[in-house]
């Protein structure tokens, strides 16, 4: 059975690199720091780094969430990604986007205000 998601990985070329970039993102340090993987804790979900991998925007498309999507589109473009989605609206007040994070993964963001973190196991 499928209990939701858990992790979200991202491969990286430059594993030192995309640790400084998403430790500034997220405003915290990873939890678990290996030469093989980092990984961060982000709401009770992780977000992992992977070593030697091909970034990519193609493929599995996991959608992070933010209070405020403007603000939080706006500091990732600020800390070094570039657009893939603007921000759009896309019905029932939720709203998305994305951007292209600098080690070529997408990395999608999603204001919903219908989503329950109570339910969140």
């Amino acid at each position: 059975m499928i209990l939701g998601l858990r992790t979200a990985i991202y491969p990286t070329s430059d594993l030192d690199a995309a640790r400084r970039w998403y430790t500034e993102l997220l405003g915290q340090e990873p939890y678990f720091n290996e030469p093989f993987y980092v990984g961060f804790s982000v709401g009770g979900f992780e977000l992992g780094l992977l070593p030697d991998g091909q970034a990519g925007t193609n493929g599995p498309q996991p959608l992070w969430g933010v209070a405020d999507i403007e603000s939080a589109y706006v500091r990732l473009l600020q800390l070094g990604a570039t657009v893939l989605e603007p921000v759009s609206e896309v019905g029932g007040g939720i709203k998305v986007a994305a951007v292209q994070d600098p080690f070529g993964n997408r990395f999608g963001i999603i204001q919903n205000p219908n989503f329950d973190v109570a339910l969140v196991r």
